[in-house]
């Protein structure tokens, strides 16, 4: 089975040493595992309001990228760095926190809307809606006023290893969706048990 032919992978996330654990941030945490597997580092491009790195994974060059211009104006670093490589839409993959799932639960597709999600948001204003996206689950604080203090806030001992474990997973799966396919990187992501991949630790509900 072909690969997804991938170009660019995203990861959201707010600039600053003050959000660098914080959940919102969990897609910048994605692409610097990336870029620690790959051997990439990261350079600033003022220009493109961005940090960008260039990876070779399982043989394909692919642009690893983190806007810097926070995450409810991540559409336009997003579309300014696609436009400069020329990267069509449907090669380009989007990493960022999810809400609606528990942590340590992480889900691959194409296409969809922002389902609330700020930065996804404007990604979407600025480029559309056919790309892929890597969604990690953070849970969610159960009342929809506590939200922005939740994301911007750094989760439990136990919820971060959760999601760490969550990243890695993620990260196995980006060679598999580039040589073997989007089906066979999603079965591989969605069947694991999030629960079974952490050690046990009691709940910090």
């Amino acid at each position: 089975m072909a690969g997804e032919p991938l170009k660019l992978i995203v990861g959201l996330g707010n600039p600053g040493t003050e959000y660098a654990r914080t959940r919102h941030n969990a897609g910048f945490q994605f692409v610097d595992e990336l870029a620690r597997r790959h051997g990439a580092e990261f350079r600033s491009e003022p220009r493109h309001r961005a940090e960008v790195a260039r990876a070779r994974i399982a043989g394909a060059e692919v642009w690893l990228l983190k806007p810097m211009s926070y995450m409810n104006h991540s559409g336009d670093p997003v579309r300014s760095i696609a436009s400069f490589y020329k990267v069509p839409l449907q090669s380009i993959l989007v990493a960022y926190d999810e809400l609606d799932f528990p942590a340590g639960v992480v889900r691959l597709k194409q296409g969809g809307g922002a389902a609330g999600h700020n930065g996804m948001r404007d990604v979407i204003a600025q480029l559309g809606d056919d790309f892929w996206r890597l969604r990690i689950g953070i849970g969610h604080p159960g009342d929809r006023g506590q939200v922005l203090d939740y994301v911007l806030g750094r989760p439990s001992i136990t919820d971060a290893q959760l999601i760490r474990d969550a990243l890695l997973a993620a990260a196995d799966a980006v060679p598999v969706l580039l040589t073997e396919g989007a089906q066979i990187a999603m079965n591989r992501l969605h069947s694991r048990d999030p629960l079974s991949d952490s050690p046990a630790a009691p709940t910090d509900l």
